[in-house]
C-alpha cells in the first residue's frame, strides 16, 4: 500500500528520515569535496575538470535540498550542521593536496558511494511504501551513478 507523510508510522517515518540523514550528510560532503577540486585542480586537463567539478557542486547543493525537504515533510530533523554530517557521512574530505587523477578518483569513489546510499535509503521507503521518498532516492541514485560513470571515463 503506498504511504503519504501523512499516513506513515512514526515508526516507518523515523526509519526513512534516518536514511534520508545519511543521504543528506554524504551529499554535502561531496559538494564540498566537488567545490575544494574545482578551486584546485591544475594540469592539462583544467578547463573540463574544472567545469565538471563546478557541475557537481551546483548539482549537489540542489539535491541537499531536495532530501532535507523530504525529511521536513516526514516531519523529522534535517541534520543542518557540518560536524554532524562529517561524523555520519561515509563520504571523507580529501587531506591536503591531490592530483587531477587523485580528485577524479576520490570524486568517482564519492559518487558510488552515494549511488549505493541513495539506493539503500530508496529500499527503506520502498519497505514502508513511501513511494515518494523512494523516487526521488531512484532519481538521484541515477545521478550520482551518471556523475560516476563521466568520472570513471576520465581514468580510462
Amino acid at each position: 500500500m503506498t504511504q503519504t507523510a501523512l499516513t506513515l508510522s512514526q515508526d516507518a517515518s523515523a526509519a526513512i528520515v534516518e536514511a534520508l540523514n545519511q543521504s543528506v550528510a554524504e551529499v554535502a560532503v561531496t559538494t564540498m569535496l566537488a567545490q575544494n577540486f574545482h578551486w584546485n585542480v591544475t594540469g592539462m586537463a583544467f578547463g573540463p575538470l574544472h567545469e565538471l567539478f563546478q557541475k557537481i557542486y551546483e548539482d549537489h547543493f540542489v539535491a541537499q535540498d531536495d532530501l532535507a525537504e523530504r525529511i521536513k515533510a516526514l516531519d523529522g530533523h534535517a541534520e543542518g550542521t557540518l560536524a554532524g554530517m562529517l561524523q555520519r557521512s561515509k563520504v571523507s574530505e580529501y587531506p591536503g593536496t591531490a592530483t587531477d587523477k587523485e580528485m577524479i578518483k576520490a570524486m568517482m569513489d564519492a559518487q558510488e558511494t552515494l549511488a549505493s546510499t541513495l539506493a539503500g535509503c530508496g529500499a527503506v521507503a520502498a519497505e514502508h511504501g513511501d513511494t515518494l521518498t523512494e523516487d526521488l532516492c531512484i532519481a538521484r541514485g541515477q545521478e550520482h551513478e551518471k556523475f560516476a560513470w563521466f568520472l570513471r571515463a576520465h581514468l580510462r
